[in-house]
């Protein structure tokens, strides 16, 4: 069974920094793209960026979407089957539960991945 769990959520100050984690169990770990998204209330789900961690791609491939280039990093353990969002200069319109997830064969968007967690929740304050 696919499951990933998601943690290190917290309230943290505008421009703060928050690491995230997605521990995964129960699949080959370097055969899949994980993604990681948020979902804010009132809000459609974004989708952050992925990791392509398959070595069907070539080497290991990284996307960020606009809103976090520059400032999110998405990093990989293999050894531990953990990724991690390393999330840098957070602002108030961060704040949302973050959500990563898991596919064999895509790679965006992410909430169409065929396994998530059941998310983390990141609060900026201003």
């Amino acid at each position: 069974e696919v499951q990933l769990v998601e943690s290190g959520g917290a309230l943290v100050q505008a421009g703060g920094s928050l690491r995230l984690s997605c521990a995964a169990s129960g699949f080959t770990f370097d055969d899949y793209s994980i993604g990681w998204f948020r979902q804010a209330p009132g809000k459609e789900r974004e989708g952050i960026c992925y990791i392509s961690i398959s070595a069907r791609f070539s080497d290991q491939d990284t996307y960020y979407t606009d809103s976090v280039k520059g400032r999110f990093t998405v990093s990989s353990d293999n050894a531990k089957n953990t990724v991690y969002l390393q999330m840098n200069s957070l602002k108030p319109e961060d704040t949302a539960v973050y959500y990563c997830a898991a596919d064999p064969d895509r790679l965006w968007p992410p909430w169409e991945f065929k396994s998530r967690g059941q998310g983390t929740q990141v609060t900026v304050s201003s």
